[in-house]
């Protein structure tokens, strides 16, 4: 059980419908946590990052609960199966003795729920402690801890489940907390009892009380910095918003501390060099890197490159995870295994045993000799990237790239010429209907995947629009070919898309011949 000192006072009212005990008040979100902590209730359990941390608060003994109207696999079985209870709906009778079992020391709020919610009403009405998502991570599991946070528009999750996979794997027993499913966790976080603890820090913002970005609240004293472009269209206004956000976080960073940035992404380090006022130190694949990958060869298995540190040869290496900008997010990583004090060897043992994460040019499987596989991709560059990726790993196979818009910027026409470019590597483009939330986008602001698909043929690369994932998987089952790979890009489950069309492959293929 843990119990910090302090608390937040409140201003009494009136509030005896809510059924809560003692005085209540319109308060602020509290910056401490309450003495004693043994009840949290998340309204917005759902999410992945508000789902990991209810399942990290419960492995510290906790009694955690939680609300969503979005209640559905993975996260709801995950929540099930670490015995979270999850109320359907918000309502302010969610907080009552009678809902949860009895009063919750702390809420904490996550940043898809509006100030009207009712539950959040209710919470600011009733006196009731209540934090965001990123501070509540801070005062729970970083105090006391060295965070080590990685930032950036592309590459985070990557980074940050390798970066605590390899310190794992050296025996440093680290924390982490990754926006994705780490195989080799098993989940999306790790406790650890070592003095490392990495963090996926997320230029969202925080919450409706608190508009700053996620990775503000961090504490960070080491950082990666993968790259910094235009994201986030719905929070951040333009260019220099990103800029100002980023030089925010990296402000945060003792003198003390270090940095690794990308040296490859040449905004990054202007930033990084700008704004931090720690050690610098820059890692990539153009010369001027001080922690550098030569003589990289990829093939099937990965890749292999020998790592030069200030222009010094440390060793060769071989890394199983495809791509350029997969090899640089393994550089960054690598920045922060040496800075710790890791030898080459133990390195190579994390790297070897690094299984991946879901939805990470994840292999679903295959059938009929069409390979399947699913990615996060949603950015243009990641789009690009993962492509090119894909491209080098399997250069004999006819390359299917089927996308759905699922972000709120993805779902926007700001990047729709950037997408145009994005699919030049493939050989098949499919454009599905954008994911359908209950937002309303105007219609001049709206992608429109149908002109998307036509901008994609006239660079030369076939691309159609088929809004449904049933037309899709039908288009799919009667037009590939044995050696084909069908890599399906979102944000999203695509509507259940590679194991639905792993499926239909299997019940199309041909009987086998028993001689």
């Amino acid at each position: 059980m843990m119990k910090p000192p302090g608390g937040t006072a409140l201003r009494p009212r009136d509030a005896a419908t809510l059924g809560l005990p003692g005085k209540v008040a319109i308060m602020a979100e509290t910056t401490v946590l309450p003495a004693p902590l043994s009840r949290v209730h998340l309204v917005g359990i759902c999410g992945t990052g508000m789902g990991t941390l209810a399942g990290m608060l419960a492995a510290r003994g906790l009694h955690v609960t939680g609300s969503d109207e979005n209640v559905y696999p993975p996260m709801s079985t995950q929540l099930q199966r670490w015995g979270i209870p999850i109320l359907e709906g918000f309502a302010a009778e969610n907080l009552t003795p009678e809902r949860l079992g009895g009063v919750p020391d702390l809420v904490i709020i996550g940043n898809v729920c509006r100030r009207t919610n009712p539950e959040c009403v209710a919470v600011e009405q009733s006196g009731l402690p209540y934090m965001s998502m990123p501070r509540a991570v801070a005062r729970c599991f970083l105090d006391g801890r060295t965070s080590i946070v990685v930032a950036g528009t592309h590459g985070k999750t990557t980074t940050t489940a390798l970066t605590g996979h390899l310190l794992a794997a050296a025996g440093f027993d680290p924390g982490v907390l990754v926006g994705g499913v780490v195989l080799d966790f098993g989940g999306s976080y790790r406790l650890g009892q070592g003095a490392p603890f990495v963090v996926e820090g997320d230029e969202y913002d925080s919450a409706y009380f608190d508009k700053g970005p996620k990775f503000l609240h961090y504490q960070p004293q080491i950082a990666v910095l993968t790259a910094v472009e235009f994201d986030h269209a719905d929070i951040f206004a333009d260019d220099l918003a990103i800029d100002r956000a980023f030089a925010a976080f990296l402000a945060l960073l003792p003198p003390t501390g270090a940095l690794f940035v990308c040296g490859d992404e040449p905004r990054a380090e202007g930033l990084a060099k700008a704004h931090a006022r720690c050690p610098v130190m820059t890692y990539g694949l153009g010369p001027s890197a001080a922690l550098r990958a030569v003589d990289v060869h990829f093939d099937e298995t990965g890749v292999r490159f020998r790592l030069l540190r200030q222009g010094e040869e440390l060793g060769e290496l071989r890394s199983p995870l495809a791509g350029e900008h997969n090899l640089r997010n393994t550089l960054g990583s690598l920045g922060v295994l040496l800075h710790q004090g890791a030898s080459l060897a133990q390195i190579q043992e994390g790297l070897s045993s690094f299984r991946g994460i879901r939805k990470r040019q994840e292999v679903i499987g295959e059938q009929r000799g069409v390979l399947v596989i699913d990615d996060f991709a949603h950015h243009p560059t990641a789009v690009r990237e993962t492509l090119r990726a894909i491209r080098r790993r399997y250069p004999d196979r006819r390359i299917w790239a089927v996308f759905e818009a699922k972000s709120n910027t993805s779902r926007l026409n700001v990047f729709q010429d950037e997408y145009t470019r994005a699919f030049d590597e493939a050989d098949q483009v499919i454009i599905a209907r954008p994911y359908i939330k209950k937002d309303s986008i105007p219609p001049e602001r709206r992608l429109d995947p149908g002109e998307l698909a036509a901008q994609i043929a006239a660079r030369g690369v076939p691309a159609r629009l088929i809004p449904d994932v049933p037309d899709i998987i039908r288009t799919l089952v009667a037009e590939t070919q044995p050696g084909d790979l069908v890599l399906g890009m979102s944000g999203s489950s695509f509507g259940g898309l590679h194991p639905r069309l792993v499926q239909a492959l299997y019940e199309t293929s041909p009987p086998e011949v028993v001689p």
